[in-house]
């Protein structure tokens, strides 16, 4: 029997699934992965369709949440809202360290310093252990989010930098933003109370500015920093570097 390597055959099933609308690629990866399936979202607009896509098919799915330390209050009381009103299976993935611990290993407000290296001792590396064993993870990503994602396959290979890798699926990656809107609307999804403040895209509190009119949806992450990413969707964490920055809010608890 041959076997078709892991990279090849997610190039294989990806161009199966090319142009299918996002429901059909979600039942697919249920059926496909079964309980090796998860879903990886902070909630916002594109995680959210996806995330009610998902319960409607399997709605005991995990969804991984990574707890960074550094949210807003406001993400966190999204993501109880949704545990009550939707009995979502979230799952607070967090950092080994705590936040306090954190800033005695690392200084004071390392985000400002070094926002690659707090990304992936943040997000990067309790993202990869939690996905250590799972066969496939679903993300929100989209091709029109950014310029470095518009190759964005239906589906990938990923390797883990602890060896092994996973699928991961992105079911929404043909999508607009304006369709992603048209879906929430429709049906009438819950809203991030941010969104309305001028946060279209919402990740760590200090690094999360507000956009203005004609941004494009995720200019206000990092903004002014040179980083579009935080590392989750490489393979390997991203290299540190110092970077003096102006000085902002600590995380919450740090």
């Amino acid at each position: 029997m041959v076997t078709v390597p892991p990279p090849e055959q997610a190039a294989l099933w990806s161009r199966e699934l090319e142009g299918r609308e996002p429901a059909e690629v979600i039942r697919w990866a249920v059926a496909q992965f079964g309980d090796g399936l998860v879903i990886g979202s902070g909630f916002g607009k594109d995680g959210l369709v996806m995330l009610d896509i998902a319960r409607k098919i399997r709605p005991d799915i995990p969804v991984l949440f990574l707890e960074t330390g550094c949210h807003f209050a406001e993400t966190l009381q999204f993501r109880d809202r949704l545990r009550h009103d939707w009995n979502a299976n979230i799952v607070d993935v967090r950092p080994e360290l705590s936040p306090a611990e954190l800033e005695a290993r690392y200084g004071a407000d390392l985000f400002a310093r070094d926002p690659d290296r707090c990304c992936a001792l943040r997000k990067v590396e309790p993202l990869q252990h939690a996905l250590r064993g799972r066969r496939a993870w679903m993300t929100g990503l989209r091709r029109s989010q950014h310029a470095g994602r518009g190759q964005t396959s239906v589906v990938e290979w990923q390797e883990l930098t602890a060896g092994g890798g996973l699928f991961k699926v992105n079911p929404l990656a043909g999508w607009s933003l304006a369709q992603v809107e048209a879906y929430l609307d429709e049906h009438h999804l819950p809203r991030h109370p941010l969104w309305a403040q001028g946060y279209p895209s919402v990740g760590c509190a200090p690094c999360t500015s507000p956009v203005t009119t004609g941004e494009a949806e995720r200019a206000g992450r990092w903004r002014g920093r040179g980083k579009v990413e935080c590392g989750i969707h490489a393979t390997v964490a991203p290299p540190t570097r110092m970077v003096a920055e102006p000085v902002v809010p600590p995380c919450e608890g740090s």
